[in-house]
């Protein structure tokens, strides 16, 4: 794994980058601390896939957010293996409702060139067209949505001290599904996947979350107290992606 390009290098490439991209543009470096830190500000990276593993197993002590004037915003993250390659992601909206997201797959991330106009090319025909997508769709289940009587069913997973994922169900189709991949009955109503193999963790919840979208129940991933592994949002309703963490609303 090659170190990590300096704060300053990275912050430089995202401005060039942006200026050939279409729109006006703002960029923000942020500095991690420690792994709450890490954790909560990648939790609006809106990916189940390739970067949501990648922040998983190898936080970032660095990111930068490219923020456009309509308020769409970029994760930006140097690639953890190649230093000739970045990875990019879209950012959820904020202040939206997590039922808005069910039903939505998320725009999952791409690893781009470290030349800027090559990586703008590979970002406008790639991720901006399915970021912009999804994000529609999420406006527009947002605008549907009508008052406190909208409840839709929805499954809390929740990460542990230890980077466990746990979850809580009374219901027996919903606890064979979470068994069926790969969750362990952990005693009385929990089921557990474990933190130890972060990629297969990522697996177990990509696969469950895709078999309760065919029950219409979305799936939250939220912090307890956690160790290091970044959150998601809630996991859009169904869903069909490849393996990964980060905000599943």
């Amino acid at each position: 794994m090659h170190a990590d390009r300096h704060p300053d290098e990275l912050y430089s490439f995202a401005g060039i980058l942006t200026q050939h991209l279409p729109g006006a543009w703002t960029q923000e470096l942020r500095q991690h601390a420690g792994d709450d830190n890490q954790q909560e500000l990648t939790a609006d990276v809106w990916d189940m896939n390739h970067i949501a593993e990648t922040l998983a197993q190898h936080p970032p002590t660095h990111d930068v957010v490219l923020t456009r004037n309509d308020g769409l915003r970029l994760f930006l993250i140097d690639h953890p293996r190649y230093d000739d390659e970045l990875l990019i992601a879209a950012m959820a909206p904020t202040d939206t409702p997590a039922e808005a997201f069910r039903g939505v797959r998320e725009p999952d991330g791409i690893a781009i060139s470290a030349d800027p106009e090559q990586a703008a090319e590979n970002i406008l025909t790639t991720l901006l067209p399915r970021y912009e997508t999804a994000l529609a769709q999420v406006q527009d289940n947002a605008a549907r949505l009508s008052g406190p009587s909208v409840r839709p069913d929805t499954l809390v997973m929740t990460w542990t001290e230890s980077g466990d994922l746990a979850v809580t169900t009374e219901r027996a189709d919903v606890a064979g599904i979470l068994t069926t991949h790969g969750f362990v009955h952990d005693g009385q109503q929990t089921y557990t996947a474990s933190g130890d193999d972060t990629a297969h963790q990522a697996q177990c919840v990509r696969a469950a979350g895709s078999a309760l979208g065919a029950l219409n129940i979305g799936v939250t991933l939220r912090h307890g107290t956690l160790r290091g592994t970044p959150t998601t949002l809630p996991i859009p309703v169904p869903r069909t992606a490849a393996p990964n963490t980060v905000r599943s609303r």
